[in-house]
This record gives C-alpha cells, sequence and structure tokens, in this order.
C-alpha cells in the first residue's frame, strides 16, 4: 500500500472556517493488521456536506463526537474494499460509508456512525454520490416519509438552491404540491424558479422574508423544509398553517459561527398551531434505499429530476470546497475525487 495522506484537525476555528484550520499529514504506507469485523477501503470520492463543520469544534452536540486537534477529518466517501477482514465485505466491494478525508482508511462496516449503503452492481461512484446520492435520498425520505406531502399543499424550502434543497423542490413539485423557494442571491433564486420548479422563490438577501410568505402563502405552509434555520425558520413559524410539519434537515446558518444553533422560537405558534416538529437523519431509511433509488432513477431519466454536481479533483482540495460550500459559493452536490 502506498502512503496515506489525510487531512487533520490543526486548530479549533475560531468564527470561519479557514485552510489554516486543518493540517495535510503523510503516513508510512504501511498495510495495517486488519481485526475481525474491518475492512481497509480506497476511499474514491468525497462527499462535502455542511455537517462536517459541526464537528470541529469542542463540546460538539452533533450526533457524531467532535474530533480532537490532531485528528483525522471525517465525512461520507465512495470507497472500493481493498483487504477485509469482514466475511460480509469481500475485496472489491464498493460502498457509501463514513470514512476519513484520506486516501486509504480502515472501517469497521458493523459499528459504523452512519449506516454503510452498498453501491449497486452497475452503478458507477459519480451516480451513487450524485443523482442518487445521499443528499438525494435525505430529500428524498425528510419529505416523504417525514413531510408526508399532499397534493395541493404547499411546500416552503430554506435552503431551496442546495444540493437537498433543490431536489426537495422537485419532489414536492412531482407530487402535486405548490413549492416556494428560499435561497439567496438572484442567480439562486432563479434556478430555484427553473430547476427547483417553484412557483416563486424569496431571495433572504434582499427580501423581508416573513412578509413575503405572508404574501405567498395567504392560507399558511403546509410543510417547512429546513436546512438553514435561524431567521428563516423563526419567519416560517409565523406563518405555518394549523397541524402544518416542519422538517428539521439542517441548520447550516449556525455552523460556520462555531456555536450550536439557538431557534428562538415562540413555542406558543407551536401549540396553538398544533404544528409538529420533526428531525430525521437518512441512515434511518438505510433498508429503503433501494426503492429509493429505484425512484429517483427512473424520475431522472424521465427528466422530472435534475441534480447538479459540483465535481472537484484532488484530496488536497478537501478543506477549500468544505469552505466553499459553507460560504454558499458551490453549486449543487459538492464532491472531490480522490485521484
Amino acid at each position: 500500500m502506498r502512503g496515506t495522506r489525510r487531512w487533520t484537525l490543526a486548530r479549533y476555528p475560531e468564527g470561519k472556517l479557514a485552510e489554516s484550520d486543518f493540517a495535510l499529514a503523510a503516513d508510512a504506507g504501511e498495510t495495517p493488521l486488519l481485526q475481525l469485523g474491518e475492512v481497509l477501503v480506497r476511499n474514491r470520492m468525497f462527499a462535502v456536506a455542511p455537517t462536517i463543520r459541526n464537528w470541529l469544534r469542542p463540546g460538539s452536540t452533533s450526533q457524531r463526537a467532535a474530533i480532537a486537534i490532531g485528528g483525522t477529518i471525517r465525512g461520507m466517501a465512495a470507497c472500493e474494499v481493498i483487504a477485509s477482514a469482514h466475511p460480509g465485505y469481500a475485496v472489491g466491494t464498493r460502498m457509501i460509508a463514513m470514512s476519513e478525508w484520506a486516501d486509504f482508511s480502515v472501517i469497521r462496516p458493523d459499528l459504523a456512525p452512519v449506516p454503510v449503503f452498498m453501491v449497486p452492481e452497475g452503478m458507477d461512484f459519480a451516480q451513487a454520490m450524485g443523482p442518487l446520492s445521499l443528499n438525494s435520498l435525505t430529500a428524498y425520505f425528510g419529505l416523504l416519509k417525514v413531510g408526508r406531502p399532499r397534493a395541493g399543499e404547499t411546500v416552503v424550502v430554506s435552503g431551496a438552491a442546495g444540493s437537498v434543497g433543490s431536489t426537495v423542490c422537485q419532489i414536492a413539485s412531482i407530487t402535486g404540491c405548490r413549492v416556494i423557494g428560499i435561497a439567496g442571491g438572484a442567480s439562486k433564486c432563479a434556478r430555484v424558479m427553473s430547476v427547483g420548479k417553484a412557483e416563486a422563490a424569496i431571495d433572504y438577501r434582499a427580501d423581508d422574508v416573513r412578509q413575503r410568505l405572508r404574501e405567498l402563502c395567504p392560507n399558511g405552509i403546509d410543510i417547512f423544509f429546513d436546512n438553514v434555520g435561524g431567521d428563516q425558520l423563526r419567519a416560517a413559524v409565523d406563518c405555518m398553517a394549523p397541524h402544518g410539519r416542519i422538517i428539521v434537515c439542517g441548520q447550516i446558518s449556525t455552523y460556520d459561527q462555531g456555536c450550536p444553533s439557538d431557534t428562538g422560537l415562540d413555542m406558543m405558534k407551536v401549540v396553538y398551531g398544533r404544528l409538529r416538529i420533526e428531525g430525521f437523519v437518512v441512515g434511518d431509511y438505510v433498508d429503503c434505499a433501494d426503492e429509493a433509488r429505484r425512484q429517483l432513477d427512473a424520475w431522472v431519466r424521465a427528466g422530472a429530476l435534475e441534480v447538479a454536481v459540483d465535481m472537484r479533483s484532488g484530496l488536497d482540495q478537501l478543506p477549500r470546497a468544505l469552505i466553499d460550500l459553507l460560504g454558499g459559493t458551490n453549486t449543487g452536490t459538492l464532491l472531490v475525487v480522490n485521484d
């Protein structure tokens, strides 16, 4: 096995993430002695996700433990098994798993913090990490399993130009819902309208979000799919229809502030509105992943669903990619190929 490069945490970020918060280390390249239940994988492609930022501070309240100073950064990756001490994972097995920002990693699939998703035969990594990625599955399960939309309902999506948000908008439209997206800037709002098939787009940088929601949703919001939190979540709660559903997928507005999200919600509006607020993680639905991928693939082939991919090349690009993602300068699912 050749030498392994890996990105480690050099220091806890102070405020916005910077490239100097990371350090690139190199191992000697000795093949590790695997214990029963472990596999050695070659990390072929990385999915850069906002939630990684939550793990880069001490005392993280995230589902995953904080990464210690000197610890290797981790995230979802497309992997290929190159050595195995696990009877269920032969050499050559391809999967999507929580791995390290490194050329090679040792994984214990049975103890993985996120269930391992197998890449079906005949599907390449670009498909599995792009149109049929965990972001697409997140949108699918969050809207359909948690939100349970009904035709004719009004669905509002924050972060609507992002990878998850854009897919939510399109699936909501497919199910016959009226869709309104919230995004930052004229170009992203235009994309929400064209690709996301939204009836209207609200520019949170230029518009009064609460006022625009009241204008566009005179009968209230039936489903709010929240990727952002903060002011946008508070505005949506004020505009929810009775028995509305709020799907909490992410809180990206606070990720790069180095502190947990503080919603400041008026909870009596939740009480009197009989609202349901529910968070979820895509790993809850791993047993339904193949079925969901078949449906997503059918929509893509029929031209009903478009999933944009921002593809970058080189392990060395990972920190910059995460910084760009948090700054909103990427377009679509942000993937880094490990050449």
